[in-house]
């Protein structure tokens, strides 16, 4: 972003000059583009043998395949509760490994009691914030979507936006919730042709033209002045230091 000239402006006494950037239409839109199929790691929240949210997560990645993206789906089973296991746990290395490498998310959770499942919320506790000086979700797309056994509800989509948010990813205006899901995948697990299944694919369709529109530039998207005027903080603290 270009830096504005408002050292002096006295309509603004408080704003930091130095850290100040005017937002930048050429730099939501870099001239050098990726061309590698869009990544994305789908999370789902039951460990039940026949688990209907990952079976949707099944045939969402099914589906983001078809419109040319790479999908891996964790498997959840083995993974530690958060904070008692250590950090290079093989299943928590796992997971942050693919939230590294990943560009999108879909997170696919049950209802249960009206809310996430604890399974789905681990998952999400095990993904820190910072890994160093990377951030294994910010600026990432996400898709929330949910699975219940009686009629539709979205109160475990709408807990996940707030986790979304919290973990500064770009969350799609799209979601899925599936009611009565026992009555909407065959007995090899396909889903059904619904309208259930149509709002699925109007949801991946959606992450996937968001990732490839903002994977470019997310960087930017999530460049903060608060964080750029605390950064120069300390950087100037560290630079004044008298000794070591």
């Amino acid at each position: 972003m270009r830096r504005a000239s408002v050292l002096h402006d006295p309509e603004l006494p408080n704003l930091d000059g130095d850290a100040f950037r005017r937002p930048d239409l050429s730099s939501l839109l870099p001239a050098a583009r990726a061309t590698h199929p869009p990544r994305i790691l789908l999370l789902y929240g039951s460990l039940r043998e026949r688990s209907y949210s990952r079976l949707l997560t099944e045939e969402a990645a099914r589906l983001l395949r078809a419109m040319g993206a790479e999908p891996r789906i964790y498997d959840p089973r083995d993974l530690p509760p958060p904070d008692s296991a250590p950090e290079d746990h093989p299943k928590v290395r796992e997971l942050r490994d693919l939230a590294q490498w990943a560009e999108g998310m879909v997170w696919t959770s049950p209802e249960r009691h009206g809310a996430m499942t604890g399974v789905m919320k681990a998952q999400v506790d095990w993904i820190p914030l910072s890994v160093g000086a990377v951030r294994p979700t910010q600026g990432k797309t996400l898709a929330v979507m949910e699975v219940s056994g009686g009629s539709q509800s979205f109160n475990a989509v709408n807990q996940l936006r707030v986790l979304g948010r919290w973990m500064r990813m770009l969350t799609i205006p799209n979601q899925s919730s599936v009611a009565k899901a026992f009555m909407e995948f065959d007995e090899a697990g396909r889903m059904k042709p619904s309208p259930y299944y149509e709002r699925v694919v109007d949801v991946m369709e959606e992450l996937v033209k968001f990732t490839l529109l903002t994977r470019d530039c997310a960087a930017h998207l999530v460049d903060r002045y608060s964080e750029r005027r605390e950064s120069a903080q300390a950087l100037s603290r560290r630079v004044n230091l008298r000794g070591i």
